[in-house]
């Protein structure tokens, strides 16, 4: 019943049904026509046994697919072409091919449930699964066995060098499995027993009982300019030693050349190590390597740590140069994007503007050079406006120019004649509607994208932490606490101008409100790294009425445990209409 039952889920050609089935049995398509030939593979069958939990059944299955699927591929490429129908399954139903996959279908579909992998992806490079489970084998055996010493069974020639290679080792790599198995098709009369005494002799305890191997010599032609030479042989040496020693200078190589031997291992190990060591002279260079190679979690990760990093590290050196526009304006779009104040982020936009404009310049200049830059541009247009600018208008809309709100800074901004007039005018006329409210801000909609922002940077020496702001009148303490050495606070509180230790400059020149309540919306947010990842802490959007004494003049804290340092908080509010 079993037999019948296989006969009748597998494909097979119409001769086979005249014959007893028996398990072990395979049909190998030949370059013409349908061929019954009687290959037993026990040693396929017990290699399967130890890498999968299936029945007997499905093993008879994923076997026969396995050595369909490589038979199909040691045919020659005309005579492929000349397999124009199939028959599919025990109704001797037909089917024109259809690329990627003009194969037995059915039995591709059984072989991918009994090794649970998705048949839309299988079906797309169905060749990879038989790679896999050869794969599966020589990875589960090359545990338990020594690195190999005698002589090569395979001689890599690739960038104008060679390469002596050991097929436990060359199997980890799909790249170079395939290349073994294609010359191991073109080399032998006999592919598939070549295959199966191959597979045999790695299920063997001992390496020196395996039967004598032909050497096979492969070639490998690489056009990825990042793959160096010394970076493509650790990644060979990876294939032998699990723990090779890599230098940050080298891994982008590493994981271009892991990428090209589709060696995961490896690769998702330089993906770790570049995602651990990312700083301003690495963000670039990595961050492209994760789009190239289409790598999201390390280009996530460039944009998280760009996030936090852009404005108290990055914008201090000139590593600023190289952060790419396209990164850049992705950070100024981001909620979790952190900075002192609005203006310090304009300085930092601003500098990265001028440090594209000058490629001689090799130190970070003072604010005063830049601004003189700027301004030695024809009066008649801004900069935005012409066309030098026209390309960055995107990055400073991402601004909040609204939030820069003394008059100094304001006056610089015109004074450089970077931004057009109406820019310009709507800030200023934004800031006179509101004193003229008692600071009511009807010109923010939006306070995801609208929201002034400040922050601290809290750093392993403080144990207290503030700054003072002023907005429209209204004086307000940000405030960090360190309680232990994991635990933390951070919280803002209203001020009154005349207390004791209050700095004068910030109201010398600025407006001074009377007002006893003022109704402020807000959120805190606390970011940090802990081994790799960010942990991020935050309040809800709160809606409060600061008073001038407890407790209605401090905020609701947002408390932190975390082994994380530094620490980036953040405060956003503004001022609903009350």
């Amino acid at each position: 019943m079993r037999d019948k039952v296989v006969q009748d889920k597998v494909f097979l050609p119409p001769s086979f049904h005249n014959h007893q089935y028996r398990p072990g049995k395979c049909c190998i398509r030949t370059a013409s026509r349908f061929t019954f030939h009687s290959v037993r593979s026990p040693a396929i069958f017990q290699a399967l046994k130890r890498g999968s939990q299936t029945s007997s059944y499905h093993f008879n299955i994923i076997a026969f697919a396995i050595i369909r699927i490589f038979s199909l591929l040691l045919l020659p490429k005309q005579h492929r072409a000349r397999l124009e129908r199939r028959m599919v399954g025990s109704t001797n139903r037909w089917r024109f091919p259809r690329e990627p996959f003009s194969g037995d279908l059915l039995g591709l579909s059984q072989m991918c449930k009994a090794l649970n992998v998705n048949f839309e992806e299988a079906l797309k490079n169905p060749d990879r699964l038989c790679i896999s489970q050869i794969q599966k084998i020589f990875s589960g055996n090359l545990k338990n066995k020594t690195i190999q010493t005698g002589e090569a069974d395979v001689i890599l020639t690739c960038l104008g060098s060679k390469w002596e290679l050991h097929q436990p080792q060359l199997f980890q790599s799909k790249t170079l499995a395939k290349l073994y198995l294609m010359a191991l098709a073109q080399g032998t009369t006999s592919p598939t027993k070549e295959l199966e005494r191959l597979l045999r002799a790695q299920l063997r305890g001992n390496v020196k009982e395996r039967p004598p191997i032909k050497k096979m010599i492969i070639s490998l032609k690489i056009n990825d300019p990042l793959v160096t030479k010394v970076a493509f042989a650790t990644a060979l040496k990876s294939l032998y030693l699990s723990e090779v020693e890599v230098d940050m200078d080298d891994v982008l190589g590493l994981l271009a050349s892991a990428h090209i031997l589709q060696f995961n291992s490896l690769f998702q190990r330089c993906v770790v190590m570049m995602m651990n060591g990312l700083m301003p002279s690495t963000i670039k260079n990595f961050y492209l390597a994760g789009c190239k190679y289409k790598e999201e979690p390390l280009t996530t990760a460039c944009e998280k740590w760009l996030e936090m990093n852009l404005v108290p590290l990055v914008g201090t050196q000139i590593h600023l140069r190289k952060i790419p526009q396209e990164l850049l304006h992705k950070v100024l779009r981001s909620p979790r994007l952190f900075t002192f104040n609005e203006f310090h982020l304009l300085k930092t936009l601003l500098l990265w503007v001028f440090l594209q404009l000058n490629h001689k310049v090799q130190t970070v200049p003072v604010p005063e050079t830049v601004l003189a830059f700027f301004n030695s541009f024809p009066k008649k247009y801004s900069f935005l406006d012409q066309d030098t600018g026209q390309s960055l208008v995107p990055l400073f809309l991402c601004l909040r120019l609204h939030g820069i709100i003394r008059g100094k800074n304001l006056e610089e901004l015109r004074h450089i004649n970077f931004f057009p007039e109406s820019w310009l005018i709507r800030v200023t006329a934004n800031h006179y509607h509101a004193l003229e409210s008692g600071g009511d801000m009807v010109h923010v909609k939006d306070f995801t994208t609208q929201a002034m922002r400040f922050g601290l940077l809290f750093n392993q020496e403080y144990t207290t932490h503030s700054e003072m702001i002023a907005i429209y009148g209204f004086f307000f303490e940000i405030k960090g606490i360190k309680h232990d050495t994991t635990s933390y606070s951070f919280y803002m509180q209203r001020v009154r101008h005349t207390d004791s230790g209050f700095p004068s400059l910030l109201c010398e020149h600025g407006p001074v409100s009377l007002r006893a309540e003022r109704l402020v919306r807000y959120e805190i947010r606390a970011q940090t790294l802990v081994d790799g990842k960010w942990q991020e802490f935050r309040t809800n959007q709160i809606t409060q009425k600061f008073g001038f004494v407890k407790p209605s003049c401090k905020s609701h804290a947002l408390k932190v445990q975390t082994v994380g340092i530094p620490i980036y908080a953040s405060f956003s509010f503004i001022f609903p209409i009350s």
